[in-house]
């Protein structure tokens, strides 16, 4: 299974960069509008013309694809034409935010959809069972964005908890306190927007599970109830969360984006969305296959996980 996940990892990843690059042949944005910004308007259209040929933007979308696989190949992620800095620095500067904002976030939800969920899964039918599910089905018809704007009016603009955008009060240097308290409220929505289907995940595999043979099985020996719990029904229960952990990594990342965009976060959201619309090719190229990458291999991570985890689905296989 891991041979075969792996050896479709570079077809789909060269499907998936050919692709872009076809679909900016024909995308309505103008190059030339990222490249020069505001000079654009005052720059005349026979110095745009020699400005356009001179940066190929005329080339064929598969001698661009070409140039920038060739490069690649060499090491060379290239320059990004809207930082006006080499693409590895861009990732460099912007990479390790994402990278705090995402572990932290998806580190508070998987913390609390674990232990919430074991407990509901075990109450089955409760009023904390209840509650909890009414409030899941709740959250997860909220989009990411419209948590972050009702979270930024609360806390931010309502109650003036805590900051409302960036990673540091304007003016001051990023250190421990800083980061810390402009970071507990995009890290919390992003919680709270992965948070519904993984918890709901955990109690329905462990109420399931606590009707399994083996549960009755383990009861029958004597085995005390809370360690039932902790050793036999709970290992078993996890396979299904890290299942939709790795099959639900696209819309992670999807909202990780969102939630950078709206609480201004330095990561890589901006440098995604900022070099989609000045089609600046290098690094919109090595963010969606770089992306791309991350989910297929988080993918396969996480089918591991669940054979490790799950006895029965290793004698399956």
């Amino acid at each position: 299974m891991i041979t075969l996940r792996l050896s479709t990892l570079v077809p789909v990843l060269v499907f998936v960069s050919a692709g872009l690059f076809a679909a900016a042949a024909v995308s309505p944005f103008d190059p030339l509008v990222g490249y020069l910004g505001s000079r654009y308007e005052t720059t005349s259209e026979a110095d745009k013309t020699v400005l356009a040929e001179t940066l190929g933007f005329g080339d064929a979308w598969y001698q661009h694809y070409g140039h920038w696989i060739r490069a690649l190949c060499g090491g060379e992620l290239g320059t990004s034409r809207s930082y006006r800095q080499p693409v590895a620095q861009v990732l460099t500067d912007r990479l390790p935010w994402t990278m705090l904002l995402v572990t932290v976030g998806m580190s508070v939800a998987v913390v609390v959809a674990v232990t919430v969920g074991v407990w509901t899964g075990i109450r089955r039918g409760g009023v904390v069972d209840r509650a909890t599910a009414a409030a899941c089905v709740a959250v997860q018809g909220l989009p990411p964005f419209v948590l972050s704007l009702a979270a930024i009016a609360v806390f931010a603009v309502g109650l003036g908890w805590l900051p409302p955008a960036g990673s540091t009060d304007a003016g001051t240097d990023a250190d421990v306190e800083q980061v810390t308290r402009h970071l507990l409220l995009p890290a919390t929505v992003l919680a709270i927007s992965q948070l519904p289907w993984l918890l709901l995940a955990v109690r329905e595999s462990v109420s399931t599970n606590r009707g399994e043979d083996f549960v009755a099985g383990a009861v029958a020996r004597g085995i005390d109830a809370k360690t039932v719990t902790r050793c036999h029904i709970v290992p078993v229960s996890l396979a299904p969360f890290v299942t939709i952990l790795g099959v639900r990594l696209p819309e992670i990342v999807v909202g990780a984006v969102l939630v950078e965009e709206v609480f201004a976060w330095p990561g890589i959201a901006g440098a995604f969305t900022r070099s989609a619309q000045d089609l600046d090719m290098p690094l919109l190229a090595v963010l969606t296959v770089g992306a791309t990458a991350a989910v297929m291999l988080g993918s396969l991570l996480a089918d591991i996980a669940c054979v490790l985890l799950d006895p029965r689905v290793r004698a399956d296989g």
